[in-house]
């Protein structure tokens, strides 16, 4: 329906005929504007869904690494310890015997 031409066939006051008219070019201009808002609005909303989006990504990415890392630096600690111990085998047993004894006597206090 064409929101220019009166409702109903039947004659009516020029005045408000008018007065309707404008009120539909009011209407539908604020409908627009709103319209316009909205999709800025939703833009934006879209614009910072991504940045975050991207964001959790980045942190998903970063956190993934961690196991690995934890892995080499395992393996790394595991070689020097394995290395040192065949370098100075009895360093290494008396220094774990030493220890040992301080330890034990800590806990009996």
């Amino acid at each position: 329906m064409d929101r220019t031409t009166p409702l109903s066939t039947t004659p009516t006051n020029p005045k408000i005929e008018n007065a309707a008219q404008t009120a539909h070019k009011v209407v539908d201009t604020v409908a627009d504007k709103t319209t316009a808002q909205v999709d800025r609005l939703s833009g934006s909303a879209h614009r910072a869904v991504d940045k975050t989006a991207g964001a959790a990504t980045q942190a998903a990415d970063w956190a993934s690494t961690f196991p690995d890392q934890a892995m080499e630096a395992k393996t790394r600690l595991t070689d020097a310890v394995c290395t040192t111990i065949r370098e100075r085998p009895i360093a290494t047993v008396a220094s774990a015997l030493v220890l040992g004894f301080i330890l034990g006597r800590i806990g009996r206090l």
